[in-house]
Order: C-alpha cells, then sequence, then structure tokens
C-alpha cells in the first residue's frame, strides 16, 4: 500500500546546565529525544531522569514538558512524573519540544527547585515546491455521520497527478488510506469517510500526497477536530401558527442524522413583505429551546419564518450552519379580518333592504 512520504530526522539536543537554588542542584532530564511512529504529525517525545535523582527520595520528582510548532508564540505546557509522551505536530514546520526536572519535598524545605532546560526539534524533509501542494483544502462532518473533504490540484501539478489521503486518529494501529474518493477527470479531489465516531474529540490528522512521473509534490498535512466541522441538516417539521392575542408561534424538531440534540442551538428569523421585490430578513433569536413565541406589534399580508441549526458552545469551538428551512404561510391583518367580517352583513343588509322595496312595489302595484 503506498503512503505519506514521512522522514526519520535525528533530533538536534541541547544541554544546559544544572539549576541551583537554596543549596540544592536539580540537573535536567538526559537523552531527550524525538521518533516518528509514521501516524502522520503524531510523534513520540522520550527522555530519561537526571543522573542525581535517586539521591533526593525524600522529595517528589516530576517534570514540565512544553511543545510547539516552530512559528507559533505559545507553549503547549504539561506537568507529568511520566518519561514519554506522543502529541500531536504539524509535519509541514519544525517540531520544537522542552523538558526541565521539578523537584520539590523536605529536601528543598517544600521549595520547588526547577533544572535548566533540555531541549529537541524534529523537522520531516518536504518534497517538491510548495506551489506544488494541494489547494482549497476543505472538510465539513456531515450530521455528525461521515467527513467530506476537497480539494485542488496545486498549481504546478502536472496532468496525470494521482493523489491519496490518509488518516490517523489514536486508536489505530496505522495510517489508513480513504476507500472511496471524489473524482473530477480520473484525478481524486476529494474523499469520503465514514464511520468516525471513535475519532470525535480527538486529534484527527490527515495527509493528502500527490504523485507525477518525474516531478515532487509537496505533501499537505493537516490536524482537524471533527465536532469543529460538524454540519447538521436543516431542523425539521417546523409549525407555525398565530394566536388570537397576535402573537406568533414557531416550532420545529431537531433535524435528522446522528448530530447529538443536545449539541444543537437554533437561529429563527422572520421576514415581511414578501410581494415586494426584496424581503427584509431579521434575526430574532438564537437559543437551543426547539419553539419560539414571537410578539407582532405590525402585522402583514405575508410573513415568512425560517430556522437553521449548528452546534453549540458546549460541544465544540466552531461548526457549520445548516441550511435554512422553507416554510412560509400567510396572515391577514387584523383589519382585513374585520372588513371580512363586514362585508357580509353589508352585502345580507342590502339584499334585505332590496327584497323589502321590492315587495312594497309589488304591493302598490
Amino acid at each position: 500500500m503506498p503512503h505519506c512520504p514521512w522522514c526519520w530526522s535525528k533530533p538536534t539536543t541541547t544541554l544546559l546546565s544544572p539549576g541551583c537554588i537554596h543549596g540544592t542542584h536539580i540537573a535536567p532530564p538526559q537523552d531527550l529525544q524525538i521518533t516518528d511512529p509514521g501516524l502522520l504529525g503524531s510523534l513520540d517525545i522520550e527522555w530519561k531522569p537526571p543522573p542525581n535523582v535517586q539521591t533526593f527520595s525524600e522529595c517528589t520528582v516530576k517534570y514540565r514538558f512544553e511543545y510547539r510548532n516552530a512559528g507559533d508564540r505559545d507553549w503547549k505546557v504539561i506537568f507529568t512524573r511520566k518519561l514519554k509522551f506522543r502529541v500531536g505536530f504539524d509535519l509541514s514546520r519544525t517540531a520544537e519540544v522542552k523538558v526541565q526536572t521539578l523537584l520539590e519535598g523536605r529536601c528543598t524545605d517544600d521549595v520547588e527547585v526547577q533544572s535548566d532546560w533540555i531541549y529537541a526539534t524534529f523537522q520531516v524533509p518536504l518534497q517538491g515546491k510548495l506551489e506544488s501542494e494541494v489547494q482549497n483544502f476543505r472538510c465539513v462532518y456531515h450530521d455528525w455521520e461521515y467527513l467530506k473533504c476537497t480539494w485542488q490540484p496545486g498549481l504546478l501539478a502536472p496532468r496525470g497527478v494521482h493523489y491519496g489521503l490518509y488518516y490517523w486518529y489514536e486508536g489505530l494501529s496505522h495510517a489508513v488510506q480513504c476507500d472511496d474518493y471524489i473524482q473530477d477527470h480520473d484525478i481524486n479531489i476529494g474523499c469520503i469517510l465514514q464511520n468516525l465516531s471513535q475519532a470525535e474529540y480527538k486529534d484527527l490528522s490527515i495527509c493528502v500526497n500527490g504523485s507525477a512521473a518525474a516531478t515532487l509534490l509537496r505533501p499537505l498535512y493537516v490536524t482537524l477536530r471533527l465536532h469543529n466541522l460538524a454540519k447538521p441538516s436543516p431542523p425539521k417539521q417546523l409549525v407555525v401558527s398565530m394566536s388570537a392575542s397576535e402573537e406568533l408561534h414557531v416550532a420545529w424538531g431537531p433535524p435528522g442524522g446522528e448530530t447529538p440534540p443536545q449539541c444543537l442551538e437554533y437561529e429563527v428569523q422572520l421576514a415581511e413583505d414578501l410581494e415586494e421585490a426584496k424581503a427584509a430578513w431579521a434575526s430574532v433569536s438564537t437559543q437551543m429551546e426547539t419553539a419560539l413565541t414571537i410578539s407582532r406589534a405590525n402585522q402583514s399580508h405575508i410573513s415568512c419564518v425560517r430556522v437553521r441549526g449548528r452546534t453549540n458552545i458546549f460541544c465544540a469551538d466552531q461548526g457549520f450552519w445548516s441550511e435554512w428551512t422553507q416554510e412560509c404561510f400567510s396572515v391577514s391583518r387584523k383589519e382585513d379580518k374585520q372588513l371580512f367580517i363586514l362585508i357580509p352583513v353589508i352585502l345580507s343588509l342590502s339584499s334585505s333592504l332590496i327584497i323589502f322595496m321590492l315587495i312594497g312595489q309589488c304591493k302598490k302595484r
């Protein structure tokens, strides 16, 4: 099976002098190493304890482990007693890690003593020019059921290019290739991935690799979170009614699919005067409930209500809005209702008056 290109690279390690605070010396960890198990960005970080750790039996030894990609402003921080971690990186940039020893307890008079840092970096040699990388890569997690990713060939991609998408998440033993490609003129321009429920709320590492005769193409590496890419279907069973007190009642049901109902919020919009060339839509609510009552001061001949949904802030950092529901209803004005009642009365009185006049004339004759 062809696989996305990744390379082993010997990490660069820098060792600094041990720290000394309150007369207690603690050295940094030893032999900091970064290795690539071929999981599209998840790298194994490992180190050994400092050489003098056995002399501090009355203290707790911990480590401060920080990592980031080159160019990121902030480091991600982990406090741990472990000696090995697997963390995700963007393989298109250099991975940077650093570790220091933390010592605290009776041997330090309960004051935390920190060693100096030990550093390491890792870089996958990137083949091909940047312009050969695929363009406009985009993924949407439809109804929490399937992930659809699409892309366009790179600017320098030649004819006959072949693209492959590979993915991995925690729980898989190795990177897996897509088995359901979207094609355009026999070129893979997308992929549909099913059965990803085990990957939800985990890092999903993806690589799109291209190959062509006598041409090196730059692979694309991305790390996704499915819940932040979710797009539900439109809400179902929209029902709109008008009460005697001129209040508009709107109710709907959650969309289909596997979208958790408790993870949805909705936006409700109302438009009036659809008979005009353009109707102005106004948002009247964004909420998690599936019903809404709207007080309408100004009645119009026709009004339209539409609703859409997306994943709420309790289940995702972001997400895509669904399409709008498309259901309209007609509401008569209050004065029109009065006129509608008045017209039959007037017609009835007029008919009665005409009949009486005819009867009167007949009697005169």
